[in-house]
């Protein structure tokens, strides 16, 4: 058992959209990752996510709408809903979700980022 403190997990990376597990429990990961523009389009077939953002304000685009995150607030985003993240300016964001969970979904490409522990 340790204490994580998140500051200064952030400060030890500075790319966008590259998770770092910061701790897990049960069958879940504890990440956190920067963001700033636009991800892709993506769903999980068998995982919910969960957005807590630490700074700054994210957009998860849907299909049907617009989920704005503050900072200190959080969503889940259940599975198989297709979504997008966005932000104009730098995002810090926890995500937790089950250890199967990649970050572009089902379809590995460019932007697939195995998470790494820090």
């Amino acid at each position: 058992m340790d204490v994580v403190n998140i500051v200064q997990k952030f400060s030890l990376f500075q790319e966008y959209w590259s998770p770092r597990i910061v701790g897990e429990l049960n069958d879940s990961q504890v990440k956190l990752a920067k963001l700033k523009g636009e991800f892709v389009w993506h769903f999980h077939e068998n995982e919910d996510e969960m957005f807590l953002v630490i700074r700054g304000k994210l957009c998860i685009k849907l299909r049907d709408r617009d989920l704005w995150i503050n900072e200190g607030e959080f969503a889940v985003i259940p599975k198989k809903v297709e979504h997008c993240p966005v932000s104009d300016e730098e995002v810090w964001v926890m995500l937790i979700e089950p250890k199967s969970t990649l970050n572009t979904g089902e379809e590995r490409n460019e932007r697939t980022f195995e998470a790494q522990w820090i």
